[in-house]
């Protein structure tokens, strides 16, 4: 992350309640930097947080954390959302999924407004993530 430009991390608990801190640490953070899709990030990072509540197994146990690091790289935002993953289940887009679907629209949504996303499994768990261009 160092070489992007760190912004910043905070780790939040994995409940539900903790979804409007992360989006307001994130916010805070994009505050200085004025980028033009920040009201997109907001909602990605919404997004991306309750997933990793109600998907990973961060949100299965009780002591569970949600990492949210946010980079800048030449105007291109990367914010990566960190979980403890899970065995059972993979980030993936509900087939049918589109704007007018009362549910399942979280990764649609990064797809849709993201210039680039994706995750991948470490050690610690999974990271998911997305860029958003400051174009």
């Amino acid at each position: 992350m160092r070489a992007l430009g760190l912004l910043g991390r905070v780790e939040v608990p994995a409940q539900v309640a903790a979804v409007p801190r992360a989006r307001h640490y994130v916010h805070d953070l994009l505050k200085g930097i004025d980028h033009p899709h920040t009201d997109d990030a907001l909602l990605l990072v919404t997004e991306l947080v309750t997933n990793a509540i109600r998907h990973s197994d961060s949100g299965r146990c009780p002591d569970g954390r949600v990492i949210i690091a946010v980079a800048n790289h030449l105007g291109t935002l990367h914010i990566d959302i960190v979980d403890a993953g899970s065995t059972g289940q993979r980030p993936r887009l509900c087939p049918g999924v589109g704007p007018d679907s009362g549910g399942g629209r979280g990764l649609w949504l990064v797809q849709e407004l993201s210039s680039a996303w994706g995750w991948y499994e470490t050690l610690a768990g999974r990271v998911v993530w997305f860029q958003l261009s400051g174009q």
